[in-house]
């Protein structure tokens, strides 16, 4: 009988990697608010990212799509996939904290879940899932208690929550137009992202000065975000549905909130009080509750470097 055992430590040592790095984006983002401006975030971190998947494209041998068709359903894909989610989690962030910011990613699966009622997708009026889309947005609920002054509630969690809203957009217009289209993942990807790069440098004229002179800690915490957290993890997380399937790769999404909670507060020392620990708990209860007998399925292209944060997809 042939040993498994070292492909089961690899597949777990690349679960452990990839949420830690998904995990951190939320830290990365934080330390960059620094010295740029939430605009200047976005348009950087598309730029990297993109930079280092047309590299890998290239050394694979993969050719970007083509056509006017493919150019539209990219452009609307960039945008609710890429563009839009990452300056709302950068503006988010600016009056949220990055553990909390992570939690609120783990939204996702519940937008999709109200996206496909609006769709008319029978298989969301379930008791289950609609029993899981109640607990989960009763733990953002918990989390914000908009009910007590000074509460989290504001602005920047209606950022961070139509973020979430526009991830799931996209992952159900990318199911619809971009996956079975025949394009490598990395090809696709790597061409969405360039895409998100012209869309984010067209805001840079609104999106504050340039910088003068950032510190060394922001520059570098872009950098990581651009290249890690952006390109390597989509590109980690495809290794990762292919080597061990989707449901592997689903258990990174768990695990995200949790590692940016903890990073949050072990590096930013952040305060995590009780309402963001039980709130977390009933978010991530609420998401099972979706999944429940789901069958996994591989992200509409993961299409777009943009890795859904829980897999409803």
């Amino acid at each position: 009988m042939r040993d498994t055992s070292g492909g089961g430590v690899r597949a777990t040592g690349r679960v452990v990697v990839l949420a830690l790095l998904w995990g951190s984006t939320f830290l990365w983002i934080d330390l960059a608010l620094d010295g740029f401006s939430p605009v200047q975030i976005t348009f950087v971190r598309c730029a990297l990212g993109a930079a280092l998947l047309l590299v890998l494209a290239r050394r694979a041998g993969v050719r970007l799509p083509r056509g006017r068709r493919m150019a539209g359903r990219l452009l609307v894909a960039a945008l609710l996939c890429n563009t839009l989610p990452f300056a709302l989690f950068s503006l988010g962030q600016q009056s949220v904290d990055s553990g909390v910011a992570g939690v609120l990613n783990a939204t996702t699966p519940l937008w999709s879940l109200l996206v496909g009622l609006a769709a008319g997708d029978r298989r969301a009026l379930g008791a289950r899932p609609l029993a899981g889309l109640a607990a989960g947005f009763a733990g953002t609920v918990v989390i914000f208690a908009p009910w007590q002054s000074g509460a989290l509630a504001g602005w920047g969690a209606l950022a961070l929550l139509g973020a979430g809203a526009s991830y799931a957009l996209a992952f159900a217009w990318m199911g619809r137009v971009l996956a079975g289209q025949g394009v490598p993942a990395i090809g696709l990807s790597a061409a969405q992202l360039s895409v998100a790069t012209l869309l984010a440098a067209l805001l840079l004229p609104w999106g504050g000065p340039p910088p003068t002179a950032p510190g060394p800690v922001p520059v570098l915490a872009l950098v990581v975000l651009g290249l890690f957290a952006t390109g390597v993890t989509f590109h980690l997380t495809f290794r990762t549905i292919v080597a061990e399937g989707p449901t592997q790769a689903a258990a990174v999404g768990y695990l995200l909130p949790v590692v940016s909670v903890l990073l949050g507060a072990v590096v930013l020392g952040e305060r995590v009080g009780w309402r963001v620990v039980a709130g977390t708990a009933v978010v991530l209860g609420g998401v099972v509750l979706t999944r429940w007998g789901a069958r996994s399925r591989v992200p509409a292209g993961k299409a777009g470097e943009c890795p859904e944060p829980l897999p409803a997809r």
